[in-house]
């Protein structure tokens, strides 16, 4: 009962404007805080009474920020930064993990390496509790109440998010030994343009194949096939089937390559370096689940990422 009685109040109205700042919505904002569209939104009005200040100006569609609303939210912020850092320092919980850590990954990354060892983190840390989602786009962690992704691009754009580098992975094009059976094995990257090929297609990657030898310039080329998907997966099984020639990315095809069902094409050659990146809310104060789960990832994925790349590269 006492800490409900704590959980209301002015900071509890400024938590409840921040999440409506940063999600776009009452509704969001809502959800993040376990509590309904109507509440959020009485919590912000009495924090304009209060201040006798317009802070958002509100529309059947958005939430757009008033200068004052704007210079408040980054005052706020501070102070709530500062607020968390006090309480998880006198609680313990700055070196204790527990809570909510909700995680975002991108899908065929997580299926072959957060999946496999997360039962790992879950026994190593018993007071944390993963909400774990997928998706194959860049994340909006501030709006989704997201507190960590893993993304993999060619590169980042400034998205005021805070990055960081785990590893590198690459793609390789590869097909069933049926198909290349039957419509021979190109031997020059120009030589896919005659083959069917499976595309994959998501905003962290060109749509254009791009293939590098380690030597000379990079070669690119746009392939022409009858399928496109922003899954490695539906790719990977459709070209199991001899369905056509296919660029993914190694994790998703060593399994398969391993065990015959597909072949390496143009062993030479591979797309460039696709970075690996944890992102974060761009914040100061990092609490204790958060840190725990990428030192975990540290420990547990980095090696496998530099594993299966060698399996490719000797």
């Amino acid at each position: 009962m006492r800490k409900d009685l704590l959980q209301t109040g002015l900071f509890h109205a400024i938590r409840a404007f921040l999440r409506v700042v940063d999600s776009g919505s009452f509704t969001a904002a809502a959800e993040q805080m376990d509590l309904t569209t109507a509440q959020v939104s009485r919590l912000v009005s009495d924090l304009e009474k209060r201040l006798d200040v317009k802070l958002l100006q509100r529309s059947t569609r958005h939430r757009i920020l008033t200068d004052a609303g704007a210079e408040y939210a980054e005052r706020c912020r501070e102070i709530v930064a500062l607020m968390d850092e006090a309480e998880a320092k006198a609680s313990g919980t700055a070196s204790t993990p527990s809570g909510r850590l909700r995680v975002q990954c991108m899908t065929s990354f997580g299926h072959h390496y957060v999946a496999p060892e997360l039962a790992d983190f879950c026994a190593s840390y018993p007071e944390v509790i993963v909400n774990y989602s997928t998706s194959q786009y860049f994340p909006d962690l501030l709006a989704r109440g997201v507190d960590v992704s893993f993304y993999l691009a060619e590169s980042l754009t400034d998205s005021g998010l805070v990055a960081r580098r785990l590893g590198t992975t690459f793609a390789v094009v590869c097909a069933s030994p049926e198909y290349l059976q039957r419509f021979g094995e190109p031997t020059t990257p120009a030589a896919l343009s005659e083959h069917s090929c499976l595309r994959l297609i998501n905003p962290s990657i060109t749509p254009e194949w791009r293939l590098t030898d380690g030597q000379g310039p990079v070669q690119e080329f746009s392939p022409q096939g009858p399928l496109v998907a922003d899954t490695p997966e539906l790719l990977l099984d459709v070209a199991v089937r001899s369905a056509g020639i296919t660029l993914l990315p190694l994790f998703s095809v060593i399994d398969a390559i391993r065990d015959g069902r597909l072949r390496r094409v143009l062993p030479a050659w591979r797309s460039p370096d696709i970075g690996i990146y944890a992102l974060l809310p761009s914040r100061h104060f990092m609490d204790a689940r958060t840190r725990a789960w990428l030192e975990w990832a540290e420990r547990r994925i980095v090696p496998r990422l530099r594993e299966d790349a060698a399996f490719f590269t000797l």
